[in-house]
């Protein structure tokens, strides 16, 4: 998939699709002949304007969701891991 293409999916205000398992292509004889390459994109770009929202969680909630950051490098800050759960919740990227 070409980023413009994500690029006027943004403009239209239209989901991002998400990647497909290399398995639904693999034996597709539209795409016997090509090659394959594996692109790790970030959709947030595509997203829109970042906006500051207030929310209220339980103590022991933010303490998992700092433990999880601490831990693991896949997440930024707690924005980014609360808006990419909320898209996984959403089936939505």
């Amino acid at each position: 998939m070409h980023l413009a293409h994500f690029e006027l999916l943004a403009e239209a205000k239209e989901p991002i699709p998400q990647a497909g398992h290399i398995n639904e292509y693999k034996d597709n004889p539209d795409y016997k002949d090509g090659h394959w390459a594996f692109v790790n994109i970030d959709p947030t770009p595509y997203m829109g304007k970042a906006q500051k929202i207030n929310i209220t969680l339980p103590g022991f909630v933010i303490h998992q969701i700092e433990r999880k950051l601490q831990t693991s490098h896949e997440y930024k800050n707690r924005s980014q891991f609360l808006a990419m759960a909320a898209l996984k919740l959403l089936e939505v990227r």
